[in-house]
């Protein structure tokens, strides 16, 4: 074990520390495991985490481990969205990751249960245990409960985000508006829809790294504080046993996640995590995948948002297990944590709700969620969930309406200058020119709330909530700041979408695309944040998961 470091004796002084936090001599000799919890009071996904540090602690003591608790930092976006706040979300999972390297080394922990929830904490999690690559269990503290008005059951995302929207036309009252401030979000846990911090808990679990159930199984229930308890137990079993993270990120294992992802309808945000993770595993990894899987991968769930069902419906319907069990046919085998393999999982799993899961022949669509688009606006890609874009949307031709930021955008919609056979152009918001690649849900939401989700289009070099529904298009690559041609187009010009053929064109001639391209000199923002200029520094492309290329 690495911690064997710490057996020899000149290590005295490092033991008389260690025995300073209260632990006996004994103790340094079992495995030493690290839970990296990122339990904080200022996130409702992770408010109640400190009841499953306690559960996770109980696992390793009665497995022979010792247990130390490591608290990284944690940002919920839906507090941050829609202000200059949201340019710290993406940077969050680099510092995760970064803390997970420098904490595990330092301290040559044996195992680590990574404990998150919510959208930047979990992929930085995971791109930390990549990169140090010791035995590592993923827990994700798990989504919240719907709310409740009467029988109708809310969410974040249609109660709260579009509701201003729907304010904003009269179509439901102020009283109505502040009332979905206190029924909306009724228990802590990830917002329930499948937006970015579930999908990842799902996938967590695809990948093999979570147990199974961990990644639909609702904050609030006893079987969560199970879960913890044998994610305990079970690390100090893949320590003696020596199976390291990248024994189970295997590349098989991100295909198998890439088509759960796509049979959920899961965030967008997908496709910059994917990557960066296998960047950190060592993994060569092309966006392209998530298209070429598309194609072959039928949308069987029909989630919020967008959809009809919340995470509880999916967990009680069957969970990830039941998802592999309709794609068994599809996945390939891999090792997990749970010492079970994929496939394995996949033929064990149960469907409860043949409507929540449906069987690949009676897809909700035939694709799968997501699709990369390609053309002279993206010519390294651009990203739209697909199975969240009505059929009439997805062939699409209108005249742009040009932002430099999500600010502008936001104004322009709530004063009402966006009509139908718009497309909002919302440029300067990538990796390197926001900095921090903003999300952009409440210019998406109002959009939708406003009723104007079939017939105006929204495109971006940021990105968008897994909360966004309807034809929305990011991760524009390249980005407006490094001379991408979203950078040169003005009010007035016709824009092409077309999601079937995967196209996303600038209806410019071009000539005059070159000679605008040549004139073209970037806006520069002054950025004060030292560490968002860090970010924007060392930054890469949307289309290689805006990873930190060092």
């Amino acid at each position: 074990m690495r911690s064997d470091v710490f057996r020899e004796f000149e290590k005295l002084p490092a033991r008389a520390l260690m025995m300073a936090t209260g632990i006996k001599r004994e103790d340094i000799d079992k495995p030493l495991i690290g839970i990296i919890s990122s339990y904080t009071d200022l996130v409702p996904g992770h408010a109640d985490m400190f009841q499953l540090e306690r559960f996770i602690e109980r696992g390793v003591a009665a497995a022979g481990g010792t247990p130390f608790i490591v608290r990284v930092p944690a940002i919920c976006d839906g507090i941050a969205m829609g202000h200059e706040g949201m340019r710290f979300s993406l940077p969050l999972r680099e510092l995760i990751a970064d803390s997970v390297e420098d904490v595990v080394n330092a301290h040559q922990l044996d195992g680590i249960v990574l404990l998150t929830a919510c959208d930047k904490i979990t992929p930085g999690m995971l791109m930390g245990a990549a990169r140090v690559n010791i035995s590592a269990i993923v827990v994700t503290a798990g989504p919240m409960l719907a709310g409740r008005k009467g029988r109708e059951r809310l969410d974040l995302v249609t109660h709260t985000f579009e509701a201003i929207g729907k304010y904003k036309t009269g179509e439901i009252s102020l009283e109505e508006l502040l009332e979905y401030e206190q029924t909306a979000c009724p228990s802590s846990g990830a917002c329930q829809g499948m937006f970015t911090a579930n999908t990842m808990a799902c996938l967590s679990e695809a990948l093999g790294i979570s147990l199974p159930y961990c990644g639909t199984s609702p904050a609030p229930l006893a079987e969560k504080k199970r879960i913890a308890e044998s994610s305990g137990e079970k690390i100090v079993e893949l320590v003696r046993k020596d199976i390291k993270a990248r024994d189970i990120l295997t590349p098989t294992a991100f295909k198998n996640a890439i088509m759960v992802d796509l049979a959920l309808g899961g965030s967008t945000n997908t496709v910059l995590h994917l990557p960066a993770i296998a960047y950190e595993a060592e993994i060569p990894f092309d966006i392209k995948v998530f298209d070429d899987l598309s194609k072959n991968t039928p949308k069987i769930c029909n989630m919020r948002p967008g959809g009809e069902y919340l995470m509880e419906d999916l967990h009680y319907a069957g969970g990830i297990p039941g998802v592999l069990k309709r794609l068994e046919t599809m996945i390939e085998d891999n090792p997990t944590v749970s010492g079970t393999p994929i496939k394995t999982i996949a033929t064990r799993g149960r469907i409860l709700d043949e409507d929540v899961i449906r069987p690949v022949e009676n897809p909700y669509k035939k694709e799968g969620g997501i699709a990369i688009l390609y053309g002279n606006i993206a010519p390294e890609g651009a990203v739209v969930k697909q199975g969240a874009v009505s059929e009439k949307m997805k062939v699409f031709k209108g005249t742009a309406k040009v932002y430099n930021c999500e600010e502008d955008a936001m104004k322009a919609v709530m004063a009402g200058e966006i009509k139908p056979g718009n497309v909002i152009v919302i440029k300067y918001e990538g990796p390197k020119g926001g900095p921090g690649m903003r999300e952009m849900l409440a210019v998406t939401a109002a959009v939708m709330g406003m009723g104007l989700g079939e017939s105006v289009a929204l495109i971006t070099d940021g990105r968008f909530s897994g909360g966004t529904h309807g034809p929305c298009i990011g991760h524009i690559s390249p980005e407006a700041d490094e001379g991408g041609v979203i950078g040169i187009i003005k009010d007035g010009d016709k824009i092409y979408l077309n999601i079937p053929e995967r196209k996303l064109e600038l209806l410019v001639d071009e000539e005059e695309i070159r000679k605008r391209l040549t004139d073209f000199t970037p806006l520069k923002k002054e950025v004060k944040s030292k560490l968002l200029r860090k970010f924007a520094k060392l930054a890469s492309s949307a289309s290689k998961g805006a990873i930190q290329e060092v």
